[in-house]
């Protein structure tokens, strides 16, 4: 089966293609012989029922520097094509939300991964509050009085932003905290959306496990250490991937939220464990599937084709 695949992506050429999931997506892609095509989210367009973008043919090479050459650009409909691949990185903004829009006047009839309908309904950091059990204790609040109540009963917390990515802005805020009054002020001017308190999980310290499912399968982990010097353990801030397997715990977890993700056309999603406990759902644009590769992992890459090409069969 040979398909036409286009990528919404953002630019292909600032990616760090040692790291980049969407990346090896697209090496596998092309060495099964599908046909690439790339745009950006800010060339959609959408005139009467037809939505159309001006596409590049793409070419990609596992080289550092040289990973890509792009054909010239030419007006096509999304609808021509057999799958598009939706792996832009957030901000989950309002640019973002019509994106889904968009993507979802051509979906099922052109496979959408993951599905728009489904990635605009289940922001990474509310999509969690579903499986309360699973989580540590959360509140998602903007008010003065509920977070320090929250504080008063849990201790030390992290604050974050609702709609942040990549480690940016979080916080571990500790009792009695001096700096807890300035940097409520801070997010208060900031971000104009609630924001996350959780209690703070000591346990970050030896990792902050990075899953990953496809189709509602669990499909392979990295366990994500952060420096001596830093609370996040995102790779792009520093954090150490290292080889791990899964606890009883986290199988629990696996398996309560693989149907509910199948159900939602959620085919490719990256969830975060902390200490055995579910912090965040990424459906945006998971990462990690070149880590785990690199650590001896399963071939995640090939998966996720596996199960897109069983759709479209």
């Amino acid at each position: 089966m040979k398909l036409n695949v286009a990528v919404q992506m953002d630019p292909i050429a600032r990616i760090n293609v040692s790291g980049d999931s969407t990346f090896a997506l697209l090496l596998e892609a092309q060495k099964r012989g599908h046909g690439l095509s790339y745009y950006t989210p800010d060339k959609l367009s959408l005139f009467g029922s037809e939505l159309f973008a001006p596409i590049q043919l793409l070419t990609v090479r596992d080289e550092p520097g040289n990973h890509f050459t792009l054909g010239e650009p030419r007006r096509e409909p999304l609808a021509s094509f057999d799958v598009v691949l939706l792996r832009q990185d957030p901000p989950f903004d309002l640019a973002y939300i019509t994106s889904t829009h968009f993507l979802e006047r051509i979906h099922p009839k052109t496979l959408v991964v993951n599905d728009p309908t489904s990635v605009r309904n289940a922001p990474e950091k509310l999509f969690v509050m579903d499986f309360p059990k699973l989580m540590p204790p959360t509140l998602i609040s903007r008010d003065l009085a509920e977070i320090n109540a929250f504080r008063d009963a849990h201790g030390a917390v992290v604050m974050k932003p609702l709609h942040g990515f990549g480690g940016a802005a979080v916080f571990r805020i500790m009792p009695q905290d001096m700096n807890f009054g300035s940097l409520f002020d801070m997010f208060s001017v900031t971000f104009k959306e609630p924001w996350v308190i959780q209690r703070f999980l000591p346990e970050v310290k030896r990792g902050d496990k990075r899953i990953i499912l496809v189709d509602g399968e669990f499909a392979g982990a990295v366990n994500r250490v952060p420096a001596a010097d830093d609370l996040r353990s995102n790779m792009v801030r520093g954090g150490a991937a290292k080889a791990t397997e899964l606890t009883p715990r986290e199988q629990e977890i696996c398996t309560t939220l693989g149907p509910e993700l199948k159900k939602r056309g959620l085919l490719f999603v990256g969830i975060d464990v902390i200490d055995d406990y579910l912090t965040e759902i990424n459906v945006t644009s998971p990462t990690g599937i070149r880590a785990v590769a690199r650590l001896g992992g399963p071939d995640i890459a090939a998966r996720i084709w596996d199960a897109i090409e069983a759709r479209r069969r």
